[in-house]
């Protein structure tokens, strides 16, 4: 049976006593300011460029990485990497074009900037549907995930790991934005410190199973031991097209994927949006310095733990249900670590689940609490209610997450994919929305509701369009390939791609025809001065586009 020592769970616990005891401290310190709503749920003006930046990957980097991209790791190699390095791009966009809009405008809660700059119809329906994708989707499955690694490595109750997580993240998340921001920087330390120990222990293990030693020899047998899991584009014939098609992971519906995550998501602008523009702009660079070592944690052990199994290890390990599970992979390489540097990695994994899960149960009571209770149920509220509501909302979000967690079959689909399906759905039409109400403002309010609505019911045309149209006129482009069945499916990051453009062309149309008519639209305030760039993150930008480049051109 898989558990952890004593010295596990005493370096563990050392964790756990800090990282609540520093929670508790800077609580305490900031307690006259917590009756303002705007500092509660956005540390309106307190949090550093590297707290932004510590907090945004604290919040991202969950159970669905260690466990999920380690999985697809194992799997399909590094080319699951594009989901981080395309992440760094995507946020030097962000910080060069998102977040001037939001902060000249003033724009806290993304509900609030489509009430600003569509209607109250359109962002009420917005605030329903991110609550129930925030709960249902993204909340469930962290937790969720999260409790089957920690009882899987620790041999623990997974109900019991659920309820540790949810209580361990209500904790923090109940101090506050500034609380989760300032615990984010501990927290993103042990992630990256117990996620590098792991790989270093995983490419010594290649090495030494081949004869050698050190992580450099580890690494260079990998690349010649399974070179196939060495290569960031994937051709048709290839088995994972289906989940990477190409150069679509360059130029196509990863783009969406990743814009619409970065920049249109209240669970990750929340952090920069109580910043000055520099502040916010420093700490999204940082956010993409750290994405770009991301993979070196959660890839490549994934891919160290394929070529240990295809030499004859883990065999009975990597198995379930009579089938090998790749999403076992990063907990079979912990229960390898030597003791004490086990209880590191653990507290690593655990950091960052409970980073996420807080910065989500925030997101979750900013919306309701703001662009809901506010609105609707409670127009007068003082500040002091809403930051009450707020917290009563963190507790009520993370039950309801734990009671339906279990009967969800979030194991069974696999939680990476699991979560880039279900939102995939909404996201291009979201992002659509979002891009155009930004730039154009002819977009009217139609224009809006026809991308949400009518994005989401494209998605699902073109999901089970299969069974009913033969696609394969599709395949010499690249747009389709034949299943384990014969039929021919568009790869979900393709389908993406489609409907964005089709919800663009069908806002173009519609707003052109209604501003025609005389409606009226409420632009935001845009001007070219808003984009300009200081010397130091132009430089910043610059190396992580130039590193970005060569990684590709090498893993091509």
């Amino acid at each position: 049976m898989q558990t952890l020592a004593t010295k596990d769970y005493i370096v563990f616990f050392l964790y756990f006593i800090i990282i609540v005891g520093y929670g508790f401290w800077i609580y305490n310190r900031k307690k006259k300011a917590q009756t303002s709503s705007n500092d509660y749920f956005l540390a309106e003006g307190s949090l550093t460029w590297w707290a932004i930046g510590a907090s945004l990957i604290a919040s991202n980097i969950s159970a669905e990485q260690f466990i999920g991209m380690s999985g697809s790791g194992f799997k399909m190699g590094l080319a699951i990497a594009t989901y981080e390095w395309m992440a760094a791009i995507t946020l030097v966009i962000v910080a060069i074009f998102f977040m001037p809009v939001y902060l000249k405008n003033k724009i806290f809660t993304m509900p609030q900037y489509l009430k600003q700059r569509y209607n109250g119809n359109v962002a009420m329906i917005m605030a329903v549907f991110w609550l129930l994708l925030y709960v249902l989707v993204n909340l469930t499955s962290i937790l969720y995930l999260g409790a089957l690694a920690i009882s899987s490595i620790s041999g623990l109750n997974i109900t019991l790991c659920m309820i540790f997580l949810a209580v361990f993240a209500v904790m923090i998340t109940l101090g506050g934005m500034k609380v989760i921001g300032y615990t984010d920087v501990i927290q993103v330390f042990f992630l990256i410190l117990g996620g590098l120990i792991t790989t270093y222990l995983a490419l010594n293990l290649v090495a030494t199973e081949f004869g050698s030693d050190g992580v450099i020899n580890g690494f260079t047998i990998m690349r010649d031991k399974a070179d196939d899991h060495f290569h960031m584009i994937f051709d048709k014939t290839n088995p994972n097209y289906m989940d990477l098609p190409g150069l679509s992971v360059l130029i196509g519906g990863m783009l969406i994927i990743n814009l619409n995550y970065w920049g249109c998501n209240q669970y990750i602008t929340q952090r920069a949006l109580g910043a000055d523009l520099k502040t916010a702009r420093g700490g999204i660079l940082f956010a993409a310095f750290l994405k770009l070592l991301m993979p070196i944690i959660v890839v490549l052990p994934g891919i160290a733990a394929y070529v240990l199994y295809q030499n004859g290890h883990f065999q009975t390990e990597m198995l379930q249900d009579g089938s090998v599970n790749p999403d076992r992979a990063y907990p079979i390489l912990l229960n390898l670590l030597p003791v004490g540097l086990k209880g590191l990695s653990f507290a690593a994994l655990t950091a960052a689940i409970v980073a996420s899960l807080a910065g989500k149960a925030n997101s979750i009571a900013t919306i309701f609490t703001l662009d809901v209770y506010k609105e609707k149920i409670n127009v007068e509220a003082s500040e002091k209610k809403l930051v009450n509501i707020g917290k009563l909302t963190i507790i009520t979000a993370m039950i309801i997450a734990v009671v339906v967690a279990p009967f969800l079959g979030i194991d069974k689909k696999g939680g990476f994919q699991y979560i880039q399906e279900y939102t995939g759905f909404v996201s291009p039409g979201v992002f659509a929305m979002f891009i155009l109400g930004f730039f154009w403002k002819k977009t009217t309010s139609n224009a809006a509701l026809f991308a949400t609505i009518g994005g989401f019911i494209l998605s699902i045309i073109f999901k089970f369009m299969p069974a009913f149209v033969d696609l394969s006129f599709l395949n010499p482009m690249g747009f389709a390939v034949p299943n384990a069945n014969g039929v021919y499916e568009i790869p979900f990051i393709d389908r993406m791609g489609f409907v964005f453009l089709i919800c663009v062309i069908g806002m173009y149309f519609i707003s052109i025809y209604e501003t025609k008519k005389g409606v009226q639209t409420n632009g935001l305030e845009v001007d070219k001065t808003m984009f300009k760039m200081s010397p130091s993150f132009t430089v910043g930008m610059l190396v992580i586009v130039a590193v970005t480049a060569a990684l590709y051109t090498v893993f091509w």
